[in-house]
């Protein structure tokens, strides 16, 4: 599926299907808009159970979460961060998606450049790294 893009004031906006509205493209919005894609149109992940920019409480300061999946209990199963192509996926976005899993505490976590994505499966406090993002049914 192409990425719907409007310009408006010179500034491009993609349209972001889980939050039905129009964003500002930026790189890593890139890299989220085609991800999202895949994972609807090749890996079967529900829409309806997909959400970005999720808040959550971190002590007394908010975050955000790029995506997190749900499962039909509406119980957190996945959470996805996203960084620009230019970006060299590292240890401090390992940092970060664990920082979030620490309040969400989800059995998939997956850190996407757009060229490099890294799927990590946590089973009773082990971390072990998939070569394929897994479909839906495979979670």
């Amino acid at each position: 599926m192409d990425l719907k893009v409007k310009i408006q004031d010179n500034k491009e906006y993609v349209f972001d299907r889980l939050r039905k509205q129009y964003v500002r493209l930026t790189p890593e919005e890139s890299v989220r808009q085609q991800f999202i894609n895949y994972l609807i149109e090749e890996k079967s992940y529900p829409e309806g159970l997909l959400a970005n920019e999720v808040t959550i409480a971190m002590g007394n300061v908010t975050r955000r979460c790029d995506t997190v999946l749900y499962d039909r209990l509406l119980q957190p199963q996945l959470i996805i961060e996203y960084k620009a192509p230019t970006i060299t996926i590292n240890q401090q976005a390992f940092n970060q998606i664990a920082r979030y899993n620490s309040i969400l505490n989800v059995p998939w976590l997956i850190i996407s450049n757009g060229l490099q994505h890294y799927c990590c499966h946590i089973l009773n406090g082990d971390y072990s790294f998939v070569k394929e993002i897994p479909s839906y049914s495979e979670l």
